[in-house]
């Protein structure tokens, strides 16, 4: 075991942090500012780097350390920042919201005058690109919005573009084969709306302010004359299915249907794999307050885990918090925007970005009533109306009041102040109590849909936020379960609000939920199993179609006893999904009359909507078995002649890469991982269409053993820390990959017993 104490200022008595075998943080205060202050100093000791470009990318400061190439970057940043009143902002959340923010503030700007002082590490990042991490402001971790989850904009906009391209009956219905939409509604185009003037520049700069940062020779080199090139982190369809898909499992079991008479709480949520991992576990107790769980390493608090009373996860739920809105321009002043019979004027901001390397450069930021102005041609203006600009919308801030709860009525009163991003919470405590409720700030539209872009001259106002109560709730539901997946999931007879049409497919959703109807002895083991299923409802249904003599024989005898499952070692499921996922669609979207240029825009397609499609064909047309010819000929190059060599893990395979890759030791990022399953199976391996790499799926996986609070567990990949060479920098990638877990440790004489690293903080 390692010892070490540091003198703090700040502090007002010791605290404690033991780390145990796995990398979780285990940090004891006496009272409350020193427990988020050591959150905060731990969270830099760990993730500095990591926390240091994500508070600089999100204020839009990446540019005085990494040069011309990030200027435009810090411009599209700067237009999605927060910029209310902070004391609306901080009385949304907890009443101590503000005090935790600046303790855990305070906390990182310790390690970081340790760090300039000498006496700390500095993390090998800086090093390599020359920079320093800078202080932080507790209003940093609220301004800051563009790690947040948020729909539909982009998805607008891809169908408004869809339906400019074939016209707006054929364009409504081919968008269907991209987004389902439930409950069924047939897009609305507002009158006055130029569908032809909504291209993919329209949002490029809201994209540019949502994208990860990324580093190479050309862009750290980049010219003041260039800087302006440096505007376009992807395509606009790769975003938007990014955005879209994104989503995660949960499930919570009463004790009246466990082994152990308890009740279990499970949750992986899926998100874009990054290397640090997106979450970071940490456990933090005070006297009156005792909770472990996720969150994410620049935010104080837990946002899933349990407090030694409850247990709580999320998954995303399918509120539509953004609309795109169109402006007709003055013809003699373009800074006028038409709004209801007048002119309104844009609001200009002139504000100073420091460049590294040249004097200081000036930007302007221009805002209608409803946003950020994120685009003007010479006749019209496009700005975005998000949540984000309300108070209380702070990515997962709400958490604050949320794991303090440990009733079913607290709970549903910690709730009311979500915000973003919309999730799906699960409850379930000590008592035996289990519960469900969707929260989110969830915009009010009367007598428009929210699915296109509508024009900003006022007669599409949100009408204020529906009330967090007219949300439908689920206490202790006689079947003993509760399972989630991004699904729709309202109840059959509810009419209430709808908060959006955008849902994922419900295959997992049905999966989970089969399992647990059929097991009223559900054990940990089980939840684990559940949690690791490659069972794709999509690929079995597709493939149980196949079936007939106009099938091609090769095709057929590969699929003979296909069950659904999507090994990596699996020839079949490597074909079933190069099938699905780039031959399917376009066959399908040609059959339907759609062109040549309108087929990226419905990438990737939806794989329910290719389904349902292909159940309403009593026989399957010429160009989709053509299209299986196209499919087996794509894996043959892509793995060889012969099928029983093909594998899906040998083309669909995880590889985390440091965000410094193309500049840094190869050692700094990891060898791929061949995966099986895919965006339809609970273990969820979402995949680029090209490369078919994967990029999203769980990072952290948690079964939590309601009562029986050391037997919980948990998994975080690739690891805890995010310092290339330390011990826990990947140390649990096998486990991840393997499908094991790690003990979520919680009682005192169980961490003592496990503690591998003991640091004390004492006042300075």
């Amino acid at each position: 075991m390692t010892d070490q104490i540091h003198r703090l200022d700040g502090l007002t008595d010791a605290v404690s942090i033991r780390i145990d075998p796995w990398g979780i943080a285990h940090i004891r205060a006496e009272n409350r500012d020193d427990l988020f202050f050591a959150q905060g100093w731990n969270a830099a000791r760990d993730r500095l780097w990591q926390i240091d470009l994500a508070r600089k990318r999100g204020l839009g400061l990446l540019a005085g350390d990494f040069g011309p190439g990030y200027l435009a970057q810090d411009r599209a940043a700067r237009l999605l920042l927060y910029r209310g009143d902070m004391a609306v902002e901080w009385a949304a959340y907890a009443p101590d919201a503000e005090a935790i923010c600046t303790a855990f503030a305070k906390g990182i700007n310790a390690y970081v005058d340790g760090v300039h002082a000498g006496e700390l590490p500095l993390p090998p990042e800086f090093t390599l690109l020359g920079n320093r991490p800078a202080l932080w402001q507790p209003s940093d971790v609220a301004r800051i919005r563009s790690h947040s989850l948020t729909r539909n904009a982009t998805s607008e906009l891809l169908r408004a573009r869809v339906m400019a391209l074939m016209g707006p009956e054929t364009g409504a219905h081919l968008d269907l084969l991209r987004r389902n939409l439930e409950p069924f509604t047939i897009p609305e185009i507002a009158e006055g709306l130029d569908l032809h003037s909504l291209d993919a520049r329209v949002l490029r700069d809201f994209l540019l302010g949502v994208s990860p940062v990324s580093f190479s020779p050309e862009r750290l080199a980049a010219p003041l004359s260039d800087a302006d090139l440096w505007t376009r982190p992807t395509s606009l369809g790769e975003i938007d299915r990014i955005a879209a898909t994104e989503g995660s499992n949960n499930w919570v079991v009463s004790g009246a249907r466990t082994a152990s008479g308890r009740p279990i709480l499970c949750l992986d949520p899926h998100r874009t794999h990054v290397l640090p991992s997106v979450r970071y576990i940490t456990h933090l107790t005070m006297p009156g307050f005792d909770a472990i769980g996720a969150g994410e390493p620049m935010v104080p608090g837990i946002s899933m885990g349990h407090n030694g009373h409850a247990a709580f996860g999320l998954t995303i739920h399918g509120h539509d918090q953004e609309d795109l809105y169109t402006y007709d321009l003055h013809p003699d002043d373009p800074d006028l925007y038409r709004h209801h019979d007048g002119w309104q004027r844009l609001t200009t901001l002139t504000e100073t970005v420091p460049v590294k390397g040249h004097p200081d450069q000036r930007i302007t930021l221009q805002f209608t009533r409803h946003g950020p102005l994120l685009h003007r041609s010479a006749s019209h203006a496009f700005a975005l109306r998000t949540v984000w600009s309300l108070p209380g919308t702070a990515p997962y801030m709400a958490s604050l009041s949320v794991m303090r709860a440990t009733t079913p009525p607290d709970y549903l009163a910690a709730l009311r102040g979500w915000g973003c991003p919309s999730v799906n919470h699960i409850y379930g405590d000590m008592a035996g109590n289990i519960l469900w409720k969707p929260a989110g700030a969830a915009p009010i539209r009367k007598g428009w849909q929210g699915l296109l872009p509508v024009p900003g001259d006022g007669r599409f106002e949100w009408q204020g936020l529906h009330d967090p109560d007219s949300a439908p709730v689920e206490l202790n539901p006689s079947r003993g379960y509760i399972a989630t997946a991004n699904a729709i999931n309202l109840p059959p007879d509810w009419d209430g609000p709808i908060p959006g049409h955008e849902w994922l497919d419900s295959s997992r959703h049905d999966f989970l939920n089969a399992a647990l109807a059929g097991n009223d002895q559900v054990t940990l083991q089980d939840c684990a199993a559940m949690q690791l299923s490659l069972h794709s409802g999509i690929a079995l249904g597709l493939a149980r179609l196949l079936q007939g003599p106009d099938i091609p024989a090769p095709v057929r005898a590969l699929l003979d006893g296909f069950d659904g499952t999507l090994p990596a070692d699996s020839p079949a499921a490597a074909y079933i999904e190069i099938w699905l996922s780039r031959h399917l669609g376009p066959a399908i979207a040609r059959h339907e009359g759609a062109s040549e240029a309108v087929l990226p825009l419905l990438q990737p397609y939806d794989p329910a909507s290719l389904l349902r499609w292909m159940q309403a064909r009593v026989d399957l047309p010429p160009d989709i078995i053509a299209s299986l010819e196209a499919a087996w000929t794509d894996c043959a190059q892509l793995m060889g002649a012969d099928p029983q060599a093909w594998a899906w893990g040998r083309i669909h395979r995880l590889t985390l890469r440091h965000p410094l890759h193309r500049l840094a030791p190869a050692e700094w990022s990891l060898p791929p991982i061949p995966r099986g399953g895919s965006s339809a199976s609970p273990n969820y391996a979402g995949y680029d269409l090209q490369s078919l790499d994967v990029l999203m799926g769980p990072s952290v996986r948690m079964l939590i053993d309601v009562g029986g609070w050391d037997n919980s567990l948990f998994v975080n990949t690739p690891g805890q820390s995010g310092l290339p060479g330390d011990p826990h920098y990947h140390d649990l990638q096998p486990l991840w990959a393997g499908g094991e877990y790690a003990p979520l440790l919680y009682s005192d004489a169980r961490i003592e017993a496990a503690t591998r690293q003991r640091i004390t903080l004492t006042a300075g």
